[in-house]
């Protein structure tokens, strides 16, 4: 008997995280989904705007516009300190495309992918839809990957490192010794860095970002204006590698997307070259909601490592079920943390990604629940 369904699709499951924000109807305090509460700053809706009043609503190059590459070219060597000319850049639709046509580019059938464990949803299920092996890397206490951890969990097989810092779930910022650790591993076993970066200006207490790419030209590098200025729907995003690298990952560009849109490329580059200010006032009001969330869950006696980056903490719960159930009776949504990989069991991710006041009606009635 024919299959019906590919079992690339069977084999995955819906989105944890969708599945968690879906879940309720009418008001609710969404503590699940990761994205920004704020407007879209002034500057970049009208840049798309006037893309609409100018009739720039045809295709782009497959790459993207020129003069948008050319501005993410001068912004990695300004903000990551590594050089990347506009060719070796390719605007997608949000990082998520970007992450599907990295992985699908390198990863064949029976290759291992390294990602952390617990990890972003998307890592383990693009490598299946690419008939890759997702090989869970566990993390080191303070959720940080270890040279050591990836060590043991290398084969001959391994053909993909992902790296993701600031990182969703859990917060962490990886230090600039530990990525150069990581690059040395994957240079000397012949293994290709990708690296989510789309946190990247979402870090707090004084750490620095730093990309895997300024110590080897063997990385995609994964990037997007969505968090750092409040415009997921305009589903932007880019990367950046060696001209081989592009060469394919062009390929299934352009049979899947052709190019990203032309609107939201032009309100990117309105982004990327325009005033910053709004990204430091976002970052500031990000650490006071995550100064708030530790306060609440330390105050519930609750166990976690303090978020450095992103806008996720990911305490420790005795039942994720039971825990998750009884917040969504409660109106409240978190997603739990086995969406994220095995070794997210018995956590819940919570994004204080939402206004600082209901943040706070949430934690107060979270107490209650925790300590009823």
């Amino acid at each position: 008997m024919i299959e019906k369904f590919a079992h690339r699709v069977e084999d995955i499951e819906i989105s944890g995280i969708r599945k968690a924000f879906e879940a309720l109807s009418g008001e609710f305090f969404n503590l699940g989904l990761g994205e920004p509460d704020f407007d879209t700053p002034a500057h970049i809706k009208e840049a798309a705007i006037q893309a609409l009043k100018s009739g720039f609503t045809s295709y782009t190059f497959n790459k993207g516009i020129e003069e948008l590459r050319e501005a993410i070219s001068d912004k990695f060597k300004r903000d990551n300190n590594f050089v990347v000319s506009p060719e070796e850049i390719m605007v997608t639709s949000g990082a998520s495309e970007a992450l599907h046509i990295a992985i699908l580019s390198v990863v064949e059938k029976g290759d291992e992918v390294l990602m952390p464990n617990p990890g972003f949803v998307s890592f383990a299920a693009l490598t299946k839809l690419a008939e890759g092996k997702p090989v869970g890397v566990p993390l080191s206490e303070d959720f940080t990957m270890s040279a050591e951890a990836v060590k043991e969990k290398i084969t001959n097989k391994t053909k993909v490192m992902i790296i993701n810092s600031p990182a969703n779930p859990t917060g962490a910022v990886e230090s600039e010794r530990n990525i150069k650790a990581l690059v040395d591993i994957a240079n000397d076993h012949r293994i290709t860095i990708i690296s989510d970066e789309v946190y990247e200006h979402l870090i707090y207490d004084d750490l620095k970002h730093i990309s895997p790419a300024r110590f080897s030209d063997e990385v995609i590098t994964v990037n997007a204006v969505s968090k750092t200025y409040a415009m997921t729907g305009f589903r932007l995003g880019y990367l950046a590698a060696r001209d081989e690298y592009v060469e394919q990952m062009l390929k299934i560009h352009q049979y899947i997307q052709a190019c990203a849109s032309s609107i939201s490329q032009e309100a990117a580059l309105a982004a990327i070259i325009g005033p910053q200010e709004c990204v430091a006032e976002m970052r500031s009001e990000f650490k006071r909601r995550r100064d708030l969330a530790v306060e609440a869950l330390r105050d519930m006696g609750m166990e976690f490592s303090t978020p450095k980056g992103a806008f996720y903490i990911f305490p420790q719960v005795k039942d994720e079920k039971e825990f998750v159930e009884r917040l969504r009776r409660k109106k409240i949504i978190v997603t739990p943390g086995s969406a994220f990989g095995s070794l997210g069991r018995n956590h819940v991710r919570i994004s204080y990604a939402t206004s600082f006041e209901k943040l706070k009606r949430a934690f107060k009635i979270m107490n209650e629940v925790v300590n009823f």
